[in-house]
């Protein structure tokens, strides 16, 4: 077997990777020293008068600087006399157009291409790169995927189980009080009977509420685990599979990939970004620091010079890098409250000068604090009730999904995510403060 393995290797070698025959005249070019069939190699250059590219790595060389190679004829000519066809890539390999060997990967068009599609019109301006090059590049980003994809999995296992638990408690909790009415029953006869049907009655209909809880919550969780696992096993076999297996559907795989939403704390943590304020937005009566990661409100602030980017009518400050594209998450401190702050993204063409509306209607999802209260900035205005008083906020933007949600950083409880729509311009994390707020950046 082992010798078989050699031989087919040594067919392989003896084979040029355009025509896929063994080399006929073959010649090597000296910049590279990829080899390949004299006619093959002169009829890729056909036409060119400078930068002469080697069909199989794509390196550029400035003359045709081609060297015969007498050796590699020799060895093909000793194939031939053994009757050995030449090793020829699987089907699935082959160009359906030029039935050429697909060597090159377009990144524009995420496909697979032979040197022939490489220099129609179609491709020719596209950058591309070897397949085994672009299938370990696409390998690590499949892997990455596979690993929060993981953790997603690992996040709804462990809550459905806290589900069933809960349901399993509260099942516990009703069989004990229906031991005890029925003893109570016992004892007062027929002058309860009345009562304990109206009680037993509310515990039924307690308990169809708890199973349709149960059926909601528990289903939801088991289709995502299932979609997640699906997703999982898909990537792992495409990591384990041949370059260009892995790269056919690769685009459609990151796809739904992206569309996968985040609930575990530590995935979303994992899109992480530094922000920074920009002072060419801030309102005269905003104080940033040094480095633009700490701003509070102040009635002694020296006034800056107008510029296009200020706010002049309200206190508001935006973030110094825009996002339009990708997912992004950044955590807020609450210094001091002061009589409010609002805390989320705006857009671009935001008035800087005008009055605007404080709605995504306007150009602002954002998280309101009014003297202890919170409410979110829709239209009406969603009013708020998280279990613990934020003192730090986070903040998580999808932009492709079309999604951003604010959390409690500490304990990761959601205060309020925006009815999914696409975003359609850039995105600046936004501020805004009133009388003695200060709030810093970490």
């Amino acid at each position: 077997m082992a010798a078989a393995a050699q031989l087919g290797n040594l067919q392989e070698e003896a084979t040029c990777s355009i025509c896929l025959e063994y080399f006929s005249d073959p010649v090597m070019i000296i910049d590279c020293g990829h080899n390949f069939c004299r006619s093959c190699i002169t009829q890729s250059w056909e036409g060119r008068d400078g930068n002469f590219p080697c069909p199989q790595c794509r390196q550029i060389s400035r003359r045709k600087k081609l060297r015969p190679n007498r050796q590699l004829g020799n060895m093909v000519e000793m194939l031939k006399q053994l009757h050995l066809p030449p090793v020829r890539p699987p089907e699935e390999n082959l160009c359906e157009k030029h039935n050429q060997a697909q060597l090159l990967f377009c990144a524009e068009d995420q496909t697979m291409m032979c040197w022939v599609c490489r220099e129609s019109k179609e491709h020719k301006t596209h950058s591309a790169s070897p397949v085994e090059e672009a299938a370990e590049e696409h390998k690590v980003k499949l892997q990455e995927w596979l690993r929060l994809l993981k953790k997603e999995e690992e996040y709804f296992l462990e809550s459905k189980i806290k589900e069933e638990e809960q349901c399993k408690t509260m099942r516990d909790t009703l069989r004990i009080e229906k031991q005890k009415i029925e003893s109570e029953f016992e004892k007062l006869q027929q002058l309860l009977k009345e009562k304990k049907q109206t009680l037993h009655e509310r515990l039924e209909e307690m308990e169809k509420k708890i199973t349709m809880v149960e059926n909601a919550n528990i289903t939801k969780l088991s289709n995502t685990i299932t979609s997640l696992n699906a997703l999982i096993m898909e990537i792992e076999k495409k990591c384990e599979a041949p370059a260009w297996e892995l790269l056919k559907d690769v685009k459609s795989t990151l796809s739904r990939c992206n569309n996968v939403m985040p609930q575990s704390p530590e995935v979303i943590k994992s899109y992480k970004v530094m922000v920074t304020l920009d002072p060419d937005t801030a309102h005269p009566e905003l104080l940033l620091s040094e480095g633009g990661r700490r701003v509070r409100w102040t009635d002694t602030a020296e006034t800056p010079p107008d510029t296009p980017k200020r706010f002049t009518l309200w206190p508001c400050v935006l973030g110094s890098e825009g996002f339009t594209s990708g997912r992004h998450y950044w955590e807020v401190q609450l210094l001091q409250e002061g009589v409010a702050w609002h805390v989320g993204v705006a857009a671009e063409s935001l008035d800087r000068k005008e009055d605007f509306t404080w709605s995504p209607e306007g150009g602002v999802w954002a998280v309101l604090g009014f003297k202890g209260q919170y409410k979110a900035l829709t239209s009406p205005r969603t009013p708020l009730t998280p279990r613990e008083k934020p003192l730090k906020l986070a903040v998580y933007l999808d932009y492709e999904g079309g999604r951003l949600s604010l959390y409690n950083a500490d304990s990761m409880e959601l205060l309020y995510s925006f009815p999914q729509a696409p975003f359609t311009q850039r995105l600046f994390p936004y501020f805004c403060l009133w009388n003695r707020a200060e709030l810093r950046l970490v």
